[in-house]
């Protein structure tokens, strides 16, 4: 078993999620008290997330690559970035260490086409949502077409990832309006619904949509096992 770097901070409560479900996921496939051997660096999100809303993404970078690389150092043979948003600056990182990346997009990516869908709906960050970094790997290595939500929700989405569910905030209200822009989104020819934030699953289930939803938070993890059990 390869140990795994884990970059996680972004924010603790989905860090959390992904240490339990690589840990479950090793039990499960090894069995006994098998668990995973990682080297988790955790950012405060704090700083991050004001970085963000500055724009400053060449500060972030440098924030990314230096963890990535206390990372390496600290013995990991691979890394997974627990969150959608910094997989921003993956080839920078990339660049910078020796160890290989899962990419989430990548990870989610091939569920995707596993299912035969080939248009998503890719819920997120402002910051994921509107550039270009995950939109462009879907389409251009592995032939998935995205949209995203009108602006006016676009916004609502973005607001209560920030304002709630960073802060482990769950509300029945803020629910039902995933719920109606998944389904206008639906309506607009989503085939399937990427959960491209990995808050949003702590919303957002299976159950509430009448379309797959991918949850990118299990995916990842689950491919992180995959990989570190790899011959």
């Amino acid at each position: 078993m390869k140990i795994i770097g884990l970059l996680g901070g972004m924010s603790w409560e989905s860090s959390l999620e992904y240490y339990k479900i690589v840990n479950e996921k090793v039990k499960e496939k090894l069995g006994g008290y098998h668990s995973c051997e990682c080297v988790m660096y955790s950012v405060d999100f704090d700083r991050i997330k004001e970085l963000q809303f500055k724009g400053d993404w060449d500060q972030l970078t440098q924030i990314m690559i230096d963890a990535a690389k206390k990372i390496e150092r600290g013995g990991a043979e691979m890394l997974t970035i627990c969150t959608n948003t910094m997989h921003k600056m993956v080839p920078e990182i990339e660049r910078n260490i020796t160890i290989p990346i899962i990419h989430i997009a990548d990870a989610t990516a091939e569920v995707v086409k596993s299912k035969g869908i080939t248009k998503v709906a890719l819920l997120g960050t402002r910051f994921t949502m509107e550039q270009d970094f995950y939109k462009v790997r879907l389409i251009n290595n592995h032939g998935i077409q995205t949209i995203i939500p009108e602006e006016e929700d676009l916004v609502q989405i973005h607001n209560i990832i920030f304002n709630e569910l960073v802060l482990g905030i769950i509300k029945q209200e803020s629910k039902e309006i995933y719920i109606r822009i998944i389904n206008s989104l639906i309506k607009r020819g989503a085939q399937g619904i990427i959960l491209g934030c990995t808050e949003i699953p702590l919303l957002i289930k299976q159950s509430d949509c009448s379309v797959p939803v991918f949850d990118t938070t299990q995916i990842h993890a689950e491919k992180t096992v995959e990989f570190a059990l790899k011959d």
